[in-house]
């Protein structure tokens, strides 16, 4: 390759760095709302054990009591994490609950659709082991009930 086309090259990698850079900062300035609204309705657990792995596994997508956690102020990921709060929160909220939202939650944990993967591997305290999650469904049951399963004959 010659000089000419070298630093052409390097010219262009150089101009491509910079606008990357350039794009990310201001991307830092899009606002986006972190906010935590005030619990109207917690949830009403019939065991402290079932309330504490929720917390544990749930609270931060599921309920008015989100900790925010640092990369949830860096944009790009603060939007995907915002989109999921929004979303979890939208489905199921222990802060603002209605009886009737629980009764699917016991058949999420014990068919692992939640806690996400995701959110596991940024939150290995999340991730509860097969006797804590047996009790857990239990707990979901005896606290909220279950859906009715529908006979499909």
């Amino acid at each position: 390759m010659s000089d000419e086309k070298k630093k052409k090259t390097k010219r262009i990698v150089k101009i491509v760095v910079y606008s990357l850079v350039f794009i990310f900062v201001i991307i830092q300035f899009i606002p986006v709302d972190r906010t935590n609204p005030p619990v109207r309705n917690e949830a009403l657990w019939k065991s402290p054990k079932t309330k504490e792995y929720a917390v544990r596994a749930c609270y931060d997508c599921h309920s008015n009591n989100t900790k925010w956690p640092f990369y949830s102020y860096v944009a790009p990921m603060s939007w995907f994490v915002i989109s999921h709060v929004n979303e979890g929160r939208e489905h199921l909220n222990f802060s603002e609950f209605n009886p009737e939202d629980g009764k699917e939650a016991a058949d999420v944990v014990e068919h692992d659709i939640m806690p996400l993967g995701s959110y596991m591997f940024l939150h290995p305290d999340a991730r509860l082991s097969d006797k804590e999650k047996l009790e857990f469904v239990n707990g979901l049951v005896e606290s909220f009930g279950r859906e009715d399963k529908k006979d499909e004959d």
